[in-house]
């Protein structure tokens, strides 16, 4: 929650900081509810003297920049536990993250569990202390002068990377190199929780010591921080490393290499019915299927700037004497393709779409399941355009990528425009003019479609704005959805045009798009989602059928055949043990419908169903489940 609120019109007496005038009024304030201020626009401690026409906005834990200052401020008090714990300690970096922080330390051992609880219990006790949190403003000497004294080796190679001046925190004896904002104290964090430690790198580069880093979280209230726990387990359970595993879904070999998955069945069957559905809807919409090669000539990726940009990220091998390169990203591929003819303005829109698989080196450390692995699919498409269409296919567009992540049972999203940062034009490829007017038609779509959306200045990248939409999976995990994208580099760099109605060339508007992203992190979270029940239209086997004795066998299998005929997956079960213990097999295996086919079944020319979690329906004609079945995966659900 924001409260904006003026000096001058609220009377504020006196050079009184903003937390001393929120202390005299606890109807604005009551229980340390804000914890850091925006004025005119810009992040500050709750420590600062505001003057008299500042536009004030106070922010709470609900603001993505009040939980970043209070996890960044709750980082900042486990550093001082572990620094009076453990006193031959170096610091790293302390940031806060999506949910929740973490502190690196340079140690002699790494911490254990035990030293976790006795950090944890004089991290509370730091609390209850109240320890206000002091910035200072000092010269980069001062600071290294300061740092020295502590052997602070790490901090001191962070500021040798830093510009002008320079500001730390102290908490009474603790002090830390930060530009801030933080809390203004110890006491505003009410519930902490310590979860792991993990190895981490310093800078992330493999080349460098092997740090400690200890990983929090934490909240105003202890019902927050329960509710986030439990989050927590269940996410554990929904881990699509161990479901993808347990489901037969995907393997990570070693052997093979890092970084590259082996689909097995069941996870080909997800695949195929996800790109099945894609392509399908892509045709729908007037998108032509295209494809490209796996490897290209250097020469191609130095036109695009992906090799002087990327060449760290790129697999380069030499063959015949010249460099290839094996493909990262497939838009110059689409546009190579657009370029075999000249294209009048009565041509456009063109919308190429590929599901193609491209490799992009990635640190072993970086590495998570599906989630970011070496090779991937992406949905790819590329619409090249006019700017009097532009409007009409980004509209088109974003209400496609909406379809998209419904169809797959995510409900909740939040969208960001991410924008250039106008103080800094050079960086960016395209004229001001050109930005502009991109960025407009962006944010003109976003007011028309009625939805909230977060503008974020300098985020975009170099070669145009774009807008990003985050799902929110059963349990609030966030994960990288559809980007809707501007190119105004590479339709200068292969002069990518098109002839207009003044019979002049003008190089053409290019949008990219993904709506699924890389499938393999889509797939991926669709096993969290879901906790690897998926409904049925995605399940790997849709049908469990299991017979009760051998007498039952042929039955079954004409049951089987009929299913399979209608396009139904299937799974039997023929095996001589109890019906009991294939029921439980099949509720483990996660499978959706179960048919139990005995005696009596047979004897009524019927089945007996199950359904995954609701459990008996009772006997049904196999053609009165199918008509059941096939209106379920129409719906989707």
């Amino acid at each position: 929650m924001k409260l904006t609120i003026n000096k001058k019109e609220h009377s504020f007496e006196g050079n009184k900081t903003l937390a001393q005038i929120l202390k005299e009024n606890p109807d604005i304030n009551g229980d340390k509810r804000y914890l850091v201020a925006k004025i005119n626009n810009e992040l500050k401690d709750l420590n600062t003297i505001p003057v008299e026409n500042d536009m004030i906005e106070l922010l709470d834990f609900s603001s993505d920049e009040g939980r970043a200052i209070y996890w960044h401020s709750s980082s900042h008090i486990l550093a001082m536990a572990v620094m009076r714990l453990f006193k031959d300690t170096r610091l790293g970096i302390g940031p806060s993250i999506e949910n929740g922080f973490y502190y690196d330390f340079l140690v002699e051992k790494p911490f254990t569990v035990d030293d976790l609880k006795k950090i944890e219990k004089e991290m509370k006790r730091i609390v209850r202390e109240n320890i206000f949190f002091v910035k200072k403003d000092v010269s980069k000497e001062q600071a290294k002068e300061i740092l020295s004294k502590n052997n602070e080796e790490l901090k001191l190679e962070l500021i040798d990377e830093l510009e002008g001046d320079i500001s730390i925190y102290e908490n009474n004896e603790f002090f830390d190199l930060c530009k801030g904002p933080h809390l203004p104290s110890t006491g505003y964090v009410r519930a902490i929780k310590l979860l792991h430690v993990a190895g981490a790198y310093w800078k992330g580069d493999e080349k460098n010591q092997m740090l400690s880093r200890i990983y929090g979280v934490s909240f105003p209230d202890k019902e927050m921080l329960k509710e986030h726990l439990h989050n927590l387990e269940e996410a554990k359970k929904r881990d699509h490393r161990k479901l993808g595993k347990q489901l037969g879904i995907y393997s990570l070999f070693e052997k093979a290499g890092s970084g590259l998955a082996f689909w097995h069945p069941n996870g080909t069957t997800i695949l195929e019915t996800i790109e099945r559905f894609w392509k399908d809807e892509h045709i729908r919409r007037g998108y032509e299927l295209v494809r490209t090669p796996h490897i290209a000539k250097a020469e191609l990726w130095d036109t695009s700037g992906h090799l002087s940009y990327y060449r760290d990220n790129m697999y380069i091998f030499n063959m015949d004497k010249e460099e290839y390169v094996i493909k990262p990203m497939n838009c110059p591929g689409h546009i190579l393709i657009y370029n075999t003819k000249i294209h009048s303005y009565r041509d456009l829109p063109i919308r190429y779409a590929e599901l193609g698989t491209v490799y992009r080196y990635e640190r072993s450390g970086t590495m998570h399941g599906l989630l970011r692995v070496r090779g991937f699919t992406q949905d790819d498409a590329h619409i090249f355009c006019t700017p009097e269409q532009l409007e009409n296919e980004l509209d088109k567009t974003f209400d496609f990528a909406i379809f998209i992540i419904e169809s797959f049972g995510y409900e909740k999203y939040t969208i960001e425009l991410s924008m250039c940062d106008p103080d800094n034009m050079d960086k960016y490829a395209g004229t001001t003019e050109e930005w502009t007017f991109a960025e407009k038609t962006l944010r003109t779509i976003l007011d028309k479609k009625n939805v909230p959306y977060k503008e974020i200045p300098g985020e975009a990248v170099f070669y145009g704005p774009k807008i990003d939409i985050k799902l929110h999976d059963a349990i609030g995990n966030k994960w990288q959805g559809p980007t809707i994208q501007f190119d105004f580099n590479l339709p200068r760099r292969f002069n990518v045009t098109y002839i207009g109605s003044d019979n002049q060339e003008h190089l053409v508007y290019m949008i990219h798009r993904a709506l699924l992203g890389s499938l393999e992190r889509f797939v991926g979270g669709l096993i969290e989602h879901y906790a690897g029940k998926f409904p049925l239209w995605l399940a790997p086997k849709q049908v469990s059928i299991m017979t009760v004795t051998e007498e039952t066998v042929e039955y079954a299998k004409e049951i089987a055949d009929t299913l399979r005929k209608n396009d139904i997956r299937i799974f039997e079960d023929y095996r001589n043990e109890k019906i009991g213990y294939k029921i439980r097999e099949s509720e483990n295996n996660l499978y959706p419908y179960m048919l139990i086919i005995g005696a009596k079944e047979k004897e009524n020319d019927s089945v007996s169903v199950r359904i995954k979690g609701e459990g008996d329906l009772g006997s049904m004609k196999i053609d009165d489940l199918i008509i059941r079945l096939k209106n379920e995966i129409d719906l989707k659900k």
